[in-house]
């Protein structure tokens, strides 16, 4: 028996981790974001570019938007 595969033979299977990954990614940005003080924007825009562009929009979110502890 094979896996699924999309029209260019790739298994859709081995998008399962990437896609774990990543929701787990942005929970974590969610969770830091409802408990830490944030800089440049408001919280509800950070958690919109978070969940909007991922992974890039976390990295940018733990890197420049929140405040040194």
């Amino acid at each position: 028996m094979s896996l699924p595969t999309a029209d260019s033979g790739f298994p859709v299977a081995a998008l399962a981790p990437l896609i774990l990954l990543g929701l787990a990614f942005v929970a974590y940005c969610l969770y830091d974001l409802s408990r830490t003080d944030v800089r440049y924007l408001p919280k509800w825009a950070w958690a919109v570019i978070c969940v909007i562009s991922i992974p890039i929009g976390g990295i940018v979110y733990l890197l420049v938007g929140r405040n040194p502890r």
